[in-house]
């Protein structure tokens, strides 16, 4: 199975990039998932359990880095004929 994560961090820095944003981006790299960043969250996609494993990295790293709030949302991702995402 194929997940797709979308999240943000907050408190949200209008003048500069927050640590805990600049965690959450460094964990997702590192995953070697999908990603896309837009100006207000992030998007990342793949299979279930590496999806999931860096989505705990993703929160423990935002938060023991100053993250108040980190809003997540967890989709599936419908497989196309053939067995393919």
């Amino acid at each position: 199975m194929r997940l797709r994560i979308e999240f943000s961090t907050e408190p949200f820095d209008l003048d500069g990039v927050p640590a805990h944003a600049l965690e959450a981006r460094r964990v997702i790299d590192e995953a070697g998932l999908d990603v896309e960043v837009g100006p207000f969250g992030t998007t990342a996609e793949g299979e279930a359990h590496a999806v999931l494993a860096a989505l705990d990295r993703v929160l423990r790293g935002a938060l023991g880095v100053g993250a108040s709030r980190i809003s997540v949302q967890v989709t599936t991702v419908p497989e196309a004929p053939g067995g393919h995402a």
